[in-house]
Protein backbone atom coordinates (compact mmCIF):
# COMPACT_ATOMS: atom_id res chain seq x y z
CA UNK A 1 0.00 0.00 0.00
CA UNK A 2 2.69 2.46 -0.97
CA UNK A 3 4.38 2.45 -4.37
CA UNK A 4 2.42 1.49 -7.48
CA UNK A 5 1.92 -2.22 -8.03
CA UNK A 6 3.48 -3.99 -10.98
CA UNK A 7 0.16 -3.98 -12.86
CA UNK A 8 -0.35 -0.29 -12.17
CA UNK A 9 3.19 0.53 -13.33
CA UNK A 10 2.33 -1.10 -16.66
CA UNK A 11 -0.88 0.93 -16.82
CA UNK A 12 1.01 4.07 -15.84
CA UNK A 13 3.44 3.59 -18.72
CA UNK A 14 0.50 3.20 -21.11
CA UNK A 15 -1.01 6.45 -19.78
CA UNK A 16 2.30 8.32 -20.00
CA UNK A 17 2.69 7.29 -23.64
CA UNK A 18 -0.44 9.28 -24.54
CA UNK A 19 1.20 12.60 -23.68
CA UNK A 20 3.87 14.64 -25.49
CA UNK A 21 5.73 15.12 -22.20
CA UNK A 22 5.72 12.49 -19.44
CA UNK A 23 4.93 14.98 -16.66
CA UNK A 24 1.70 15.90 -18.45
CA UNK A 25 0.35 12.57 -17.16
CA UNK A 26 0.62 13.58 -13.49
CA UNK A 27 -3.11 13.98 -12.82
CA UNK A 28 -4.23 10.61 -14.24
CA UNK A 29 -1.30 8.93 -12.47
CA UNK A 30 -2.36 10.50 -9.17
CA UNK A 31 -5.85 9.14 -9.74
CA UNK A 32 -4.30 5.72 -10.36
CA UNK A 33 -2.38 5.91 -7.07
CA UNK A 34 -5.49 7.00 -5.18
CA UNK A 35 -7.52 4.19 -6.71
CA UNK A 36 -4.89 1.67 -5.60
CA UNK A 37 -4.63 2.83 -1.98
CA UNK A 38 -7.75 4.90 -1.34
CA UNK A 39 -5.50 7.96 -0.91
CA UNK A 40 -2.23 9.26 -2.37
CA UNK A 41 0.73 8.04 -0.34
CA UNK A 42 4.14 9.73 -0.13
CA UNK A 43 5.70 6.62 -1.61
CA UNK A 44 3.35 6.64 -4.58
CA UNK A 45 4.16 10.31 -5.26
CA UNK A 46 7.86 9.51 -5.24
CA UNK A 47 7.23 6.57 -7.57
CA UNK A 48 5.18 8.73 -9.96
CA UNK A 49 7.99 11.28 -9.95
CA UNK A 50 10.45 8.56 -10.97
CA UNK A 51 8.15 7.43 -13.79
CA UNK A 52 7.72 10.88 -15.33
CA UNK A 53 11.12 12.39 -14.48
CA UNK A 54 10.19 15.01 -11.88
CA UNK A 55 10.73 15.36 -8.14
CA UNK A 56 8.22 14.10 -5.60
CA UNK A 57 7.81 17.75 -4.55
CA UNK A 58 6.56 18.58 -8.06
CA UNK A 59 4.12 15.68 -7.89
CA UNK A 60 2.91 16.88 -4.48
CA UNK A 61 2.59 20.44 -5.80
CA UNK A 62 0.30 19.24 -8.58
CA UNK A 63 -1.71 16.98 -6.30
CA UNK A 64 -2.37 19.66 -3.67
CA UNK A 65 -3.78 22.02 -6.31
CA UNK A 66 -6.83 19.75 -6.65
CA UNK A 67 -9.49 19.08 -4.03
CA UNK A 68 -10.12 15.47 -5.03
CA UNK A 69 -6.78 14.06 -3.92
CA UNK A 70 -6.43 12.93 -0.31
CA UNK A 71 -3.16 12.33 1.52
CA UNK A 72 -4.44 10.48 4.57
CA UNK A 73 -6.75 7.47 4.77
CA UNK A 74 -10.46 8.27 4.46
CA UNK A 75 -13.58 6.16 4.83
CA UNK A 76 -14.98 3.95 2.13
CA UNK A 77 -17.37 6.81 1.42
CA UNK A 78 -16.17 10.42 1.46
CA UNK A 79 -19.20 12.67 1.99
CA UNK A 80 -18.58 16.27 0.91
CA UNK A 81 -21.36 18.70 1.84
CA UNK A 82 -21.23 22.00 -0.03
CA UNK A 83 -21.24 25.04 2.23
CA UNK A 84 -20.88 28.00 -0.11
CA UNK A 85 -23.44 30.72 -0.67
CA UNK A 86 -26.33 29.06 -2.52
CA UNK A 87 -26.14 25.91 -0.42
CA UNK A 88 -25.66 27.93 2.77
CA UNK A 89 -28.82 29.91 2.00
CA UNK A 90 -30.72 26.67 1.39
CA UNK A 91 -29.81 25.01 4.66
CA UNK A 92 -26.36 23.46 4.22
CA UNK A 93 -25.33 24.41 7.77
CA UNK A 94 -28.31 22.56 9.23
CA UNK A 95 -27.65 19.63 6.91
CA UNK A 96 -24.02 19.42 8.06
CA UNK A 97 -25.11 19.53 11.71
CA UNK A 98 -27.59 16.73 11.03
CA UNK A 99 -24.89 14.71 9.19
CA UNK A 100 -22.57 15.03 12.20
CA UNK A 101 -25.31 13.67 14.45
CA UNK A 102 -26.28 10.86 12.08
CA UNK A 103 -22.68 9.70 11.59
CA UNK A 104 -21.45 10.46 15.10
CA UNK A 105 -18.41 12.42 13.88
CA UNK A 106 -17.47 16.06 13.44
CA UNK A 107 -16.49 17.54 10.08
CA UNK A 108 -13.18 16.00 9.03
CA UNK A 109 -13.80 12.86 11.06
CA UNK A 110 -14.20 9.24 10.02
CA UNK A 111 -16.68 6.83 11.59
CA UNK A 112 -15.24 4.10 13.82
CA UNK A 113 -16.20 1.41 11.30
CA UNK A 114 -14.23 3.18 8.54
CA UNK A 115 -17.31 3.58 6.36
CA UNK A 116 -17.73 7.36 6.22
CA UNK A 117 -15.56 10.47 6.27
CA UNK A 118 -17.48 13.74 6.54
CA UNK A 119 -16.03 16.85 4.92
CA UNK A 120 -16.95 20.40 3.98
CA UNK A 121 -16.72 21.30 0.30
CA UNK A 122 -16.50 24.55 -1.57
CA UNK A 123 -18.83 25.19 -4.50
CA UNK A 124 -19.85 21.97 -6.29
CA UNK A 125 -21.17 23.91 -9.32
CA UNK A 126 -24.79 22.91 -8.80
CA UNK A 127 -26.11 26.10 -7.21
CA UNK A 128 -29.65 25.72 -8.59
CA UNK A 129 -29.90 22.32 -6.84
CA UNK A 130 -28.88 23.47 -3.37
CA UNK A 131 -28.11 22.11 -0.90
CA UNK A 132 -25.87 19.58 -2.60
CA UNK A 133 -23.44 16.95 -1.49
CA UNK A 134 -21.20 14.39 -3.12
CA UNK A 135 -20.38 10.85 -2.06
CA UNK A 136 -17.06 9.88 -3.63
CA UNK A 137 -17.75 12.73 -6.08
CA UNK A 138 -21.15 11.36 -7.16
CA UNK A 139 -23.79 14.07 -6.74
CA UNK A 140 -26.93 14.28 -4.63
CA UNK A 141 -29.17 17.32 -5.10
CA UNK A 142 -31.62 19.27 -2.89
CA UNK A 143 -30.72 17.05 0.05
CA UNK A 144 -32.95 17.07 3.12
CA UNK A 145 -32.15 15.52 6.49
CA UNK A 146 -34.42 12.63 5.59
CA UNK A 147 -32.64 12.19 2.25
CA UNK A 148 -29.30 12.10 4.05
CA UNK A 149 -30.50 9.45 6.49
CA UNK A 150 -31.79 7.29 3.63
CA UNK A 151 -28.52 7.74 1.73
CA UNK A 152 -26.40 6.65 4.69
CA UNK A 153 -28.66 3.68 5.40
CA UNK A 154 -28.53 2.59 1.75
CA UNK A 155 -24.74 2.87 1.65
CA UNK A 156 -24.36 0.90 4.87
CA UNK A 157 -26.65 -1.82 3.50
CA UNK A 158 -24.71 -2.02 0.22
CA UNK A 159 -27.70 -0.98 -1.88
CA UNK A 160 -25.77 1.66 -3.85
CA UNK A 161 -22.62 -0.30 -4.77
CA UNK A 162 -23.46 -0.18 -8.47
CA UNK A 163 -23.81 3.60 -8.34
CA UNK A 164 -21.15 4.67 -5.83
CA UNK A 165 -17.88 2.69 -5.75
CA UNK A 166 -15.37 2.85 -2.92
CA UNK A 167 -13.34 6.05 -2.54
CA UNK A 168 -10.53 6.37 -5.07
CA UNK A 169 -12.37 4.64 -7.91
CA UNK A 170 -12.54 7.24 -10.65
CA UNK A 171 -14.35 5.02 -13.15
CA UNK A 172 -15.12 1.33 -13.56
CA UNK A 173 -14.33 1.29 -17.29
CA UNK A 174 -10.66 1.85 -18.05
CA UNK A 175 -9.95 3.77 -21.23
CA UNK A 176 -7.77 1.87 -23.65
CA UNK A 177 -6.58 3.40 -26.90
CA UNK A 178 -5.03 0.97 -29.41
CA UNK A 179 -1.66 2.15 -30.71
CA UNK A 180 -3.00 2.59 -34.23
CA UNK A 181 -5.86 4.82 -33.02
CA UNK A 182 -3.89 7.30 -30.93
CA UNK A 183 -3.50 10.92 -32.05
CA UNK A 184 0.27 10.71 -31.61
CA UNK A 185 2.08 12.37 -28.73
CA UNK A 186 4.17 15.11 -30.30
CA UNK A 187 6.15 17.58 -28.20
CA UNK A 188 4.95 21.16 -28.84
CA UNK A 189 8.37 22.29 -30.07
CA UNK A 190 8.20 19.66 -32.84
CA UNK A 191 4.88 20.87 -34.25
CA UNK A 192 5.45 22.57 -37.60
CA UNK A 193 1.91 23.47 -38.64
CA UNK A 194 -1.45 24.34 -37.12
CA UNK A 195 -4.02 21.68 -36.24
CA UNK A 196 -5.99 20.19 -39.13
CA UNK A 197 -9.28 21.68 -37.94
CA UNK A 198 -7.74 25.16 -37.82
CA UNK A 199 -6.19 24.81 -41.27
CA UNK A 200 -9.51 23.66 -42.70
CA UNK A 201 -11.37 26.54 -41.10
CA UNK A 202 -8.85 29.05 -42.42
CA UNK A 203 -9.27 27.65 -45.94
CA UNK A 204 -13.04 28.34 -45.98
Amino acid sequence: MSRLTEDNVALAREIIARYPRPKSALVPLLHLAQEQNGFVTRESMAHIGELVGVTSAEVYGTATFYEMFRFEPVGKYLVNICGTLSCALMGAHDLMHHAEQKLGVKVGGTTDDGMFTLAHAECQAACTEAPTLQVNYRYRFRVTAQDFDALVDDLRAGRLQDEIPAHGTLARVRQHIPADRGVGAVAPELVTEGPAWLNGEAAL
